[in-house]
């Protein structure tokens, strides 16, 4: 029984020296936290000395670097809203210059197109006109023509009437007659 006994105060004896050793570790010695605080003085007067400036003016100058490159930033788009808006302006203008020169083309075109309608009327006009004249020439040739050979024809006539009715003297004389009476009266009207 006895070693089971000697068991269990062994077993409690290395929970108390675990328990002690944890909680030494906890609890630092006050020499030791004495050198603790020392050096970290030390370190910590060192540092604002010498390392904090370093440290504070690198962040300064890391904010005015930030600061500087927002601004760029800002003038950038500025700027870039700036060329958007003449861009803008000159397409606005591109396209009213192009509905200026589209609008001149088609009434040149309508120009061209009723020009070109006078000019094609005034030649079939012209045409027109030579041809009825070209008409009225041959028109009239033919009915010269018509009353030339209608006078070949009518003497022919007369000729063969008159030498068969004028064989005896008084009726020439009467056929003389006749025709001075019808000349005076053709001069007289």
């Amino acid at each position: 029984m006895q070693s089971e006994g000697a068991k269990a105060l062994s077993g409690c004896g290395l929970l108390n020296l675990l328990i002690v050793l944890i909680m030494s570790l906890l609890v630092p010695d006050t020499g030791l936290l004495f050198w603790m605080l020392l050096s970290f003085g030390i370190v910590f007067v060192v540092l604002a000395k010498y390392g904090f400036p370093v440290i504070i003016r690198m962040v300064e100058q890391r904010k005015a670097y930030i600061d500087q490159s927002i601004e760029v930033a800002r003038e950038a788009n500025a700027k870039l809203a700036k060329i958007k808006e003449e861009s803008d302006a000159v397409i606005a203008s591109a396209n009213k210059e192009q509905g200026r020169i589209l609008r001149e083309a088609m009434q040149e075109r309508d120009k061209i197109i009723a020009e070109a309608r006078r000019q094609a009327e005034a030649a079939a006009q012209k045409e027109l006109e030579d041809v009825k004249k070209q008409i009225q020439q041959e028109k009239e040739e033919a009915i010269r023509d018509i009353r030339r050979q209608v006078a070949v024809l009518s003497v022919d006539i007369a000729e063969k009437v008159i030498r068969k009715n004028l064989d005896e003297e008084q009726e020439q004389m009467a056929m003389i007659d006749r025709m001075l009476d019808e000349m005076l009266a053709n001069k007289k009207n």
